[in-house]
């Protein structure tokens, strides 16, 4: 396995519940959520520049927009953020009763929907289901009703020819693998990628499987909810590489910078005790590491 070194904080903001780093091409800035300090933040590498914008309610993914702004996952629905006014209009009301859920991990395909994964905030059956908007329309893309249901959707990715669709399902410390059909957006045959051990007391215990990201080798990043520690598994589900990060909550990746060469990873300090804090002092930081591997500009969301 190879080490590729430890990422460092960038930037100044810490995150209640850091997730969903979305690098923009255009902007060359990275932008990001704070899901349970319910804000978007963004960060200009090359300025240091910071910005952060209060959402009315939980952001849990998002998408940049082919027309411009963004496209937010918040627990009460999908709406258009503005980074220029701050304005945030509603496209859509959520799909499920945001008393038991709220949207997580998520993004676009390369034909523009976004795959917006739904968490069953109890954790304690597998009811979430994924959902895509599309044209403005919202429609369930599977779930517990095909048997295939999660805790908490995260680590949707999409394999470089768009044939493969990968969802891990943090709770069960699992990563799943479908056959994905580009043209009409449908996924078919659920099987195991990889799993990481659930007992928490094992030696080789190194956390669960979160956000995820897709190299330009094909390869699949995951970050280790728990486990400080961005694991890189090869087209067959083996654990290949690693990032270490100094924050024990790693909760997502994104490729950035001018060649997509440098990996922002995103962290929480929600939920951590004191003694934690105390060895992870950067815990909801924002962090960043340069990799030899460039990852792929993520797809634009196509109004």
């Amino acid at each position: 396995m190879i080490e590729y070194g430890t990422a460092q904080p960038v930037g100044s903001a810490v995150a209640q519940l850091g997730e969903c780093p979305l690098w923009s091409v255009a902007e060359q800035a990275l932008y990001w959520v704070d899901i349970s300090g319910r804000a978007i933040h963004r960060f200009n590498p090359g300025t240091r520049a910071a910005s952060m914008w209060p959402m009315p309610s939980e952001p849990g993914c998002m998408a940049l927009a082919e027309s411009g702004g963004l496209i937010v996952a918040l627990r009460h629905g999908f709406c258009r953020f503005d980074p220029v006014t701050g304005a945030v209009a509603k496209i859509a009301d959520a799909p499920y009763d945001p008393a038991q859920y709220r949207f997580n991990d998520g993004r676009c395909d390369a034909a523009g929907r976004f795959f917006a994964g739904a968490m069953f905030e109890a954790r304690t059956h597998e009811r979430a289901s994924m959902f895509v908007l599309e044209n403005g329309c919202v429609r369930e893309a599977w779930g517990p009703g095909q048997g295939w249901g999660v805790k908490v959707s995260n680590g949707l990715a999409f394999s470089a020819d768009g044939k493969t669709l990968f969802q891990s399902d943090t709770p069960n410390h699992v990563i799943h693998q479908f056959d994905y059909d580009a043209a009409r957006g449908a996924v078919s045959n659920r099987r195991e990628f990889a799993r990481r051990p659930a007992n928490r007391s094992d030696p080789d215990y190194g956390g669960r499987p979160d956000g995820a990201a897709i190299d330009v080798e094909g390869c699949y990043w995951s970050a280790q909810f728990e486990g400080a520690q961005v694991l890189r598994y090869s087209r067959d589900g083996d654990v290949i590489g690693r990032v270490s990060v100094a924050a024990r909550r790693t909760t997502m990746v994104a490729f950035g910078g001018k060649d997509l060469q440098t990996m922002f990873i995103t962290t929480a300090r929600e939920g951590a005790t004191e003694d934690e804090v105390a060895r992870f002092p950067n815990a909801g930081r924002l962090f960043a590491i340069r990799l030899p591997m460039a990852g792929r500009a993520e797809p634009l969301y196509r109004d």
